[in-house]
């Protein structure tokens, strides 16, 4: 799946989603101050193995809050968010980040599914680098990305 993330003036940017099947949706994505939250959905997905928000949409399903998937789907959402939280507030030791993610997973009622140190490592070495990339994109610029 392609995806294509587009920084717009305003309140949003937008990001084309390019399916396998050929099938193609474009999202506003809400300005937060960091990388657009479905980046961080890539920069999560692309390194771990699990299944999460971008598999459901590259599967068919709307990218919308009504996307939902099983319990490794929606830890793996519960982990995206540890990760945003954490590049909004600063950085933590990568126990405590693992910490808060299984409390959000326990809190909604789902497993957590496995996340190593070295993932937590990885994972934010990739964010760090969508981060400057990120940053270096002039207005209506853009970023593309493959994910399989």
């Amino acid at each position: 799946m392609r995806l294509t993330f587009t920084k717009r003036g305003g309140k949003y940017d937008a990001l084309l989603i390019e399916r396998p099947d050929g099938s193609s949706e474009t999202v506003d994505c809400p300005k937060q101050g960091i990388i657009p939250h479905d980046m961080v959905h890539y920069g999560v997905e692309s390194i771990l193995a699990h299944r999460g928000f971008l598999s459901l949409v590259a599967g068919g399903q709307a990218p919308d809050f009504g996307t939902s998937g099983g319990d490794a789907e929606e830890s793996v959402e519960r982990l995206v968010e540890s990760f945003q939280a954490e590049m909004w507030g600063g950085r933590v030791p990568a126990e405590e980040l693992l910490a808060t993610y299984e409390h959000a997973c326990d809190a909604r009622g789902h497993s957590a599914v496995p996340v190593s140190v070295g993932d937590v490592q990885a994972i934010r070495a990739r964010l760090d680098d969508l981060t400057a990339q990120w940053n270096a994109v002039p207005m209506n610029g853009s970023l593309t990305f493959e994910l399989s």
